[in-house]
């Protein structure tokens, strides 16, 4: 196994474990909601410390259900996820035909001298 075999199954191992660990402590099993997002753990705090509290914008958009605006979210991350892989897949083709282009040219110029006789 390489090198970056066991590098990529630590990293994967690692990630599992942070994404497993909160489930098998029980974190979060005191709330109703248990895993909501920092938006709504911020009202909540925010609403505790000063009830008179009024934000200064209000959303563009509110979806109408909680299932569309996770839909809504799962779109903006796949999105995300396909720019970066188009930029990262973009850099490792360029690389990849500079190498084939040096190696090309190394072979062209160490053969460009040799000549095998036949011809003139």
């Amino acid at each position: 196994m390489s090198r970056n075999t066991k590098i990529n199954l630590l990293l994967l191992l690692a990630v599992a474990f942070l994404a497993v660990m909160p489930l098998v402590l029980g974190l979060g099993d005191h709330k109703e909601e248990p895993f909501t997002g920092a938006d709504g753990e911020a009202e909540t705090a925010i609403t505790e410390i000063e009830p008179d509290y009024e934000p200064w914008f209000s959303p563009l958009y509110e979806p109408p259900s909680g299932e569309i605006e996770s839909a809504l979210f799962s779109l903006q991350a796949a999105l995300g996820a396909g720019v970066l892989a188009y930029y990262f897949g973009l850099r490792r083709g360029r690389k990849q035909g500079e190498q084939r282009a040096r190696e090309r040219d190394s072979v062209s110029v160490g053969g460009a001298g040799e000549s095998d006789g036949e011809g003139v």
